[in-house]
């Protein structure tokens, strides 16, 4: 390990200290600036690879990841509250202090589809949608306009805090439907969208993120397109990794690493023509060939860069809960 990783992971380690001992997550000015200073730290491109690192430090990551989880969901909710206390709360999203990174990252997501899937998605999912959920509202507002979403969250306040922000809101309201569900309870409902997006702190670790990819590979529609948000370099830190080699069932079609102030990286895969649950000859017939179509090591599938172009539990519809 060179004297910089070193470096970076003394600074992060520190970090992990100040944080885990808050007496809580919740948005505070100690919060907020241990988190801001944690996120410049872990922003600079480096070459880091935190699956090399020793037990010690994995164990600190893993923990560090559930901290970064946990208050970003105080600070969604937080935000939610106040956005739904306004008339019209989607004419208000940019007083969320991270809403210009979802507007890019958001931008970044539906270029990369669009290079993929060219036609326009009649219905999406989107998986760990939370009390904000800025993604499908700017894919709404500003990409997808015509397309219906179906936000699935496993938390029913979480919901009723989303529902709250775009009930008033004369079109997305109309498109926009939300599952109150683990999405593991999901079966063949989820063969019904042309587009899944996982959420990047739906499972928190890669034995949870495995479980839910090879659910969405068992079910999800054949030449369905499930985009994933991971992570890279030392941005590893503060979300979990999707390594492509672990997306069994689906070819990956490119995996795109922002350097500037997006932080997940984007992973887009095309579900297999053909059931994960055929015959072992089908499965090896039909995966092999697109595996050894990658690059020696799957992590370094080619890094598309869209920016070249142009830089069921409770199931709640917007008019229902009306």
């Amino acid at each position: 390990m060179g004297c910089q990783e070193e470096l970076l992971i003394e600074k992060i380690c520190s970090f992990y200290d100040q944080i885990s001992s808050l007496e809580s997550l919740k948005p505070s000015k100690d919060v907020d600036m241990l988190f801001t200073q944690l996120v410049l730290t872990c922003i600079p491109p480096n070459p880091i690879d935190v699956s090399k690192l020793s037990k010690k430090i994995q164990e600190m990551r893993s923990k560090l990841i559930r901290l970064c989880g946990e208050a970003e969901g105080h600070l969604e909710n937080h935000f939610s509250t106040i956005l739904g206390s306004f008339e019209n709360p989607l004419d208000h999203l940019n007083i969320f202090p991270y809403y210009s990174n979802y507007l890019k990252l958001s931008h970044l997501e539906f270029t990369i589809l669009n290079q993929h899937y060219p036609h326009v998605p009649s219905q999406v999912a989107f998986v760990g949608s939370g009390p904000l959920p800025l993604t499908s509202i700017v894919l709404a507002c500003n990409h997808l306009t015509t397309t219906t979403f179906h936000n699935y969250d496993i938390d029913p306040s979480a919901n009723s805090k989303a529902i709250r922000l775009v009930s008033s809101h004369p079109d997305v309201s109309k498109r926009f439907f939300f599952h109150t569900t683990d999405i593991l309870n999901v079966g063949n409902g989820l063969k019904e969208f042309d587009v899944v997006f996982l959420a990047a702190l739906v499972g928190m670790d890669k034995e949870e993120k495995i479980k839910v990819i090879n659910h969405l590979a068992k079910y999800m529609a054949p030449g369905a397109i499930l985009m994933l948000r991971s992570a890279h370099g030392a941005r590893a830190f503060l979300y979990p990794v999707v390594d492509p080699c672990e997306l069994v069932g689906f070819e990956v079609l490119s995996v795109f690493h922002p350097t500037d102030e997006v932080i997940n990286s984007v992973v887009i895969a095309r579900k297999h023509q053909m059931s994960i649950q055929s015959s072992p000859i089908d499965h090896h017939q039909t995966l092999v060939p697109n595996i050894i179509q990658l690059p020696t090591k799957c992590s370094e599938i080619e890094a598309f860069n869209p920016l070249n172009h142009g830089n069921m539990g409770e199931e709640l519809a917007i008019e229902e809960q009306l």
